[in-house]
């Protein structure tokens, strides 16, 4: 038995279904990662958020940058970010977050982020930059080593800096002076 091209009832295709589930649980742990009180869990459901983002790539034809998502994103920074939290966390510390006392202007900032990205999901020509997306893991290196080039080295280095501060932060003397 085979499955038809469109979902009975519904009238739009499964791949269509699988967008939609994959979106839904992306947003709905990154809603998680910044609303949940226990740090470790947010760290959990921003592995899930991760997850549900290599799908979407899957899905749009771009598995080497999928399989980058799973591997740096999911294998290393997350990890990363989970066994620093567990080892620099004491117990006598706060459990849940502080940065909750920030939520309305993190609201701002993400009505107006969300305003700006419609408007270039509105104004971008999707045919036409489709042509343009590297199909081939060799054509991908091509473009970002050569087009892209200084956005690499600029996200390179903003990187170590953030490495860079993590090691700062956690090697900062206790009871010192700020």
């Amino acid at each position: 038995m085979t499955l038809p091209e469109t979902i009975p009832f519904l009238g739009f295709g499964w791949d269509d279904l699988l967008f939609m589930i994959l979106a839904g649980v992306m947003v709905g742990a990154a809603l998680l990662v910044v609303t949940m009180k226990d740090i470790i869990r947010c760290g959990l459901a921003m592995i899930v958020c991760f997850a549900a983002l290599a799908g979407l790539y899957v899905l749009a034809g771009a598995t080497v940058v999928a399989a980058a998502q799973v591997l740096v994103y999911i294998g290393a920074i997350s990890v990363l970010i989970l066994f620093a939290i567990m080892l620099t966390q004491t117990k006598a510390g706060p459990g849940a977050l502080v940065f909750q006392t920030q939520a309305f202007p993190a609201a701002i900032a993400s009505a107006i982020l969300a305003i700006l990205i419609a408007i270039v999901v509105a104004s971008t020509d999707w045919p036409e930059a489709a042509k343009r997306i590297p199909t081939s893991a060799v054509d991908l290196a091509n473009t970002l080593f050569s087009d892209y080039v200084l956005a690499f080295e600029v996200v390179s280095v903003l990187l170590l800096a953030a490495v860079i501060g993590g090691v700062f932060l956690a090697k900062r003397e206790r009871g010192g002076t700020d």
